[in-house]
């Protein structure tokens, strides 16, 4: 295990920077709104703030605050922060990002997490996922979901963690379930805060759904009408999709703005949210990294498995340890819980919010720390 500390060379911060001052524009859409996409007006004026008021060395200097590494697993550079706690009896903890995301989406609950109460503190590893950020590109094909987990056992077993809790969204959800699945002598609890539910084919289920649950159901119709369209494209096409991406930071930060707008809990922009900086930021680390593609490289990996395993993709989930799950009303997927409870038999732990989305610990970092804590004092 190597240490490593990010240290980008002004000449690719200068490169951005001219790129972003000679940006070639599109027409406005003929409706104004998010409905077609990002709009033009709300883009370049995030993208001159980008260009001319955000401070990449401030943020790199906020990132290096934390201990971080890299190590070769499976053939694999795996980068990630290692973050121990000053408590004895701290309880090791491996979080999980998913996509748009990063490692950057946790700064605010690290501190919270491993020097907060002395009584449920945390070791916190959070890796970048093979093909994102500083983990690079993955330097072979068949990095998919089963892989990743496989790679995330043998990282707590090199980091000498015996026992330890799993956490995740979007993609770390899935992680973070595969590593149950991988390593059950040693994760003692899996806890998501996404979860994805299908209703089953009795019609009798739906029956007596009162009208939040059909709300969800009404959402989650929609979302897979309207709200799919990059999954589709990064499953089956993240080469193509990766030149636009990669030659254009103006291609990339739309990219993923729209997703932080339409997962969080925000209304006209996504800084309703998440703070401007921190949005830029995890930007930053997909453009400087130039993993726009490689990243999407996990959707066609993982899609493109058995035709059983993607059966089986959205469960049951035969774990032996409990899982807890934190659901925050804006995000992308709102589960019911009487299907969750058909697909995730060890279902112990479920709290509902009233406010936060998709990227809870950056949207909501208090309300995620305590959840998490409660899902681990619950394992005791």
């Amino acid at each position: 295990m190597r240490p490593f500390r990010i240290d980008i060379p002004q000449a690719d911060l200068d490169d951005l920077h001219r790129r972003l001052s000679t940006a070639r524009w599109p027409s406005e859409a003929p409706a104004a709104g998010w409905e077609r996409g990002v709009p033009l007006d709300y883009l370049r004026e995030l993208a001159e703030y980008w260009r001319t008021g955000y401070d990449w060395r401030a943020a790199e200097a906020r990132l290096n605050r934390y201990p971080q590494f890299t190590t070769e697993i499976d053939g694999a550079n795996v980068h990630f922060l290692h973050v121990r706690s000053p408590h004895p009896g701290a309880v090791p903890l491996i979080i999980t990002h998913g996509w748009p995301g990063s490692f950057a989406e946790f700064l605010d609950v690290i501190e919270p997490l491993t020097t907060g109460d002395p009584d449920c503190a945390f070791h916190v590893v959070i890796p970048s996922i093979p093909g994102f950020g500083f983990s690079g590109p993955a330097r072979e094909p068949g990095w998919d979901v089963p892989r990743v987990a496989r790679a995330w056992a043998e990282l707590m077993r090199r980091l000498g963690y015996d026992r330890y809790i799993a956490q995740g969204g979007d993609w770390g959800k899935v992680i973070s379930l595969h590593l149950g699945l991988a390593d059950p002598e040693h994760v003692a609890g899996v806890h998501l805060n996404m979860l994805v539910t299908f209703p089953p084919d009795d019609p009798a289920a739906l029956a007596d759904l009162d009208e939040a649950d059909r709300a969800r159901l009404a959402h989650a119709q929609w979302f897979a009408d309207d709200g799919l369209g990059w999954q589709k494209i990064q499953s089956t096409r993240p080469q193509t999709l990766s030149y636009g991406l990669t030659d254009s930071p103006i291609g990339q930060l739309a990219w993923i703005v729209e997703k932080f707008k339409e997962w969080t809990d925000s209304e006209k922009s996504p800084e309703d949210a998440v703070d401007r900086d921190r949005l830029l930021t995890n930007v930053m680390i997909y453009w400087l990294t130039a993993t726009a593609g490689s990243s999407a490289q996990l959707y066609y990996e993982t899609t493109h498995l058995t035709a059983d395993f993607v059966r089986t993709w959205g469960g049951p989930w035969p774990l032996t340890m409990p899982v807890g799950v934190a659901v925050f009303p804006a995000d992308a997927s709102r589960p019911v819980r009487r299907f969750a409870e058909r697909i995730l038999p060890t279902l112990s732990h479920w709290t509902e919010f009233d406010r936060g989305g998709h990227f809870a610990a950056m949207e909501q970092p208090e309300l995620f720390v305590g959840d998490v804590r409660a899902f681990a004092r619950s394992l005791r």
